[in-house]
């Protein structure tokens, strides 16, 4: 009775047909077993190729955008460099200076690639030390920043029949017995001097040291809105051949397009003398080095000069063109320059995509 009701269930097993239950039956399970055994292997393969193809995907390398445009253009050489030579994805974020070396500690951003040193201090020098930050290299060393004048303020320009308006203008002390030189439109009583943007480290350490000097007394500071504002007041009064003091920087358009003259400190150790020439560095996260020791090896060997970027900021606001049209005109024209960055073959890999 148990052997026939064992048959019977078979028998209601719809895989079942033989007339000989039992034989049947117990001659399929082997191929039941196999056929299971070959799912089970079928899915631990593709879970292991799913995990490997995981394994290969690169995570994107994000850069720092504090918003002016030399920052931007070595952000798109680097970028092109990096996805088209190296296969990473690339991002930017941006936002303050603040905000992005909290991002950079916090592993959120992975490169800076034009940090001025100096401007942040023992904020940016301690960060290093405690391993915050990694410097990488130093893209660049010949520049400058502070208060400038256009040069025919202080020589003239025959051609263009302008005389000297300030001919003993040479150092910052200087600047009280010029102030109705650069007289403040909506002011009469003081001068005016453009001062740098709000939020800005720099902005604080030239506020601070022009209170030092006293010039307050003698000029009221004026913030404009965004580095383009200053732009535009520098080049509009440029072009009018009017006088102008405020603050600028090298590299920037207007510094490769005008002749301009810095006014210096008289002491090497003035109030403003931490915002002069300095090293402009790359930096990284700490974790980089381990997830893309391939795009730190290239970012160790990345320098540039101050004019190569005011040469490209002239040719953005000349011919309307953007940070990414520059690179490529940079990568075209300079191929002695960046090739000895990268291996020959990533090199190769760049050539190819930018043609």
């Amino acid at each position: 009775m148990k052997q026939f009701k064992k048959s019977q269930e078979y028998h209601d097993n719809p895989g079942c047909t033989s007339v000989d239950r039992n034989k049947t039956t117990f001659s399929n399970l082997p191929k039941l077993i196999l056929i299971g055994l070959l799912s089970i292997v079928l899915m631990l393969v593709m879970t292991a190729c799913s995990n490997d193809a995981g394994a290969d995907k690169k995570e994107p390398i994000i850069f720092a955008d504090g918003g002016w445009d030399s920052l931007k253009f070595h952000n798109e050489i680097a970028g092109i460099i990096i996805s088209e030579g190296y296969g990473y994805e690339t991002e930017t974020i941006s936002g303050s200076t603040a905000a992005l070396m909290k991002g950079i500690e916090q592993e959120e951003i992975d490169i800076h690639m034009e940090l001025w040193s100096e401007n942040l201090g023992d904020i940016y020098f301690d960060g290093v030390e405690n391993g915050d930050y990694i410097q990488l290299s130093v893209n660049f060393d010949d520049n400058f920043q502070g208060l400038y004048v256009p040069t025919y303020v202080i020589e003239g320009d025959s051609a263009r029949g302008i005389d000297p308006i300030a001919p003993d203008l040479k150092y910052i002390t200087d600047l009280p017995d010029y102030w109705e030189v650069f007289k403040d439109p909506e002011d009469e009583g003081k001068g005016r001097i453009i001062g740098s943007i709000s939020g800005w480290t720099v902005d604080e350490i030239l506020y601070e040291g022009i209170q030092e000097y006293g010039l307050d007394d003698h000029y009221n500071y004026f913030r404009p809105g965004s580095e383009s504002s200053i732009n535009i007041s520098l080049a509009s009064a440029y072009e009018k051949g009017e006088p102008w003091i405020g603050y600028n920087y090298e590299p920037n358009w207007v510094m490769g397009k005008y002749d301009m003259t810095p006014i210096l400190e008289e002491v090497e150790d003035g109030p403003l003398s931490s915002i002069g020439a300095q090293d402009i560095d790359i930096i990284s996260n700490k974790s980089l080095p381990e997830r893309a020791p391939d795009v730190v090896d290239f970012l160790k060997k990345y320098k540039t000069s101050s004019l190569i970027a005011n040469n490209a900021l002239v040719y953005i606001q000349d011919e309307k063109a953007s940070a990414h049209d520059a690179a490529i005109k940079f990568l075209h024209e300079n191929e002695d320059i960046w090739t000895t960055w990268v291996p020959k073959e990533i090199a190769q890999k760049v050539k190819e995509a930018i043609k």
